[in-house]
């Protein structure tokens, strides 16, 4: 079964002294794109995030996000006493030399000055990130059963298209048998009009058509056409992603069709051609959003 690379997935993390959502979106991409947006705690296991992501969900543009809802900050603010004890030494120093009153409130003056509050990152606990990782692991799944439950939206409707081609392939032979017919009457009437129709060698003019027949004949053109069918059909029903390779099959049975329109050389068969190609393209635009 096919999966959409459309998708959205959250779960949340509930810790002692707080509350933790993940969030992850996919849209459709030719390549992995991953965007994750990390509370700084968190960023040393970026790598680590990364590399699931990518395994479990191989391809399109992806967004993951954290929202972290916490009683306390994950920043810790210190107050540096030896830069304040050496400013003090300092200012009282400055403050005798001038004469000035000691009863100055140095602290007041003290505490603006650079490096006087250092502000570290808590460090992070090893047994908080297994939590989160599990949460983690479950928003990948929650977004895999969307991406599952897309793609059989998408796998339904692009079989009935390849199977609306096939129907109007089975229906090339009985105009076939008409083209001869038609092409004949045709060089004819030409001659006829030539005034060369008297002239005419029938046993020459048979080769001749034949000849001339064989030119737009479309028998390997709908063998090719019919094992392209067939092999997207066998494709889809892969477990693995197949996204780039139904790509490369649609692009085989474009071809077919190109040449079968090239060489219809009547009305009715052009009709078929360019229905089947108004399929092919619906077919296309779906199998950009296949993962």
């Amino acid at each position: 079964m096919i999966q959409s690379m459309t998708g959205y997935g959250k779960s949340v993390c509930e810790l002692p002294n707080k509350k933790i959502s993940i969030e992850i979106k996919s849209l459709n991409s030719k390549q992995l794109d991953l965007n994750t947006r990390l509370p700084n705690l968190y960023r040393e296991k970026e790598i680590e995030v990364r590399s699931l992501l990518g395994k479990r969900l191989s391809r399109g543009k992806i967004d993951l996000s954290f929202y972290v809802e916490a009683a306390t900050s994950d920043k810790i603010t210190k107050v540096n006493q030896q830069v304040i004890a050496n400013y003090h030494e300092q200012l009282k120093t400055i403050a005798s030399n001038l004469g000035l009153d000691n009863s100055t409130d140095y602290l007041k003056v003290i505490m603006p000055l650079p490096d006087t509050v250092k502000v570290e990152l808590a460090e992070l606990d090893e047994e908080e990130w297994k939590a989160i990782t599990v949460t983690l692991k479950d928003a990948i799944k929650d977004i895999t059963e969307f991406r599952r439950s897309e793609g059989m939206a998408l796998e339904s409707d692009i079989k009935d298209r390849i199977k609306m081609i096939g129907d109007l392939l089975n229906e090339v032979p009985k105009y076939e048998s008409q083209r001869i017919d038609k092409i004949k009457n045709r060089i004819r009437e030409n001659l006829e009009e030539l005034g060369q129709s008297n002239k005419i060698d029938e046993n020459r003019f048979e080769q001749e058509i034949i000849f001339y027949l064989e030119k737009l004949d479309v028998t390997e053109e709908k063998v090719r056409l019919s094992n392209h069918l067939n092999y997207f059909m066998e494709t889809i029903e892969s477990n693995e992603p197949v996204g780039k390779k139904l790509g490369f099959i649609t692009q085989e049975i474009g071809r077919e069709i190109n040449t079968l329109g090239s060489k219809a050389n009547d009305a009715d068969l052009q009709k078929i051609v360019i229905r089947m190609k108004d399929e092919l393209e619906k077919i296309k635009e779906q199998i950009l959003n296949v993962l």
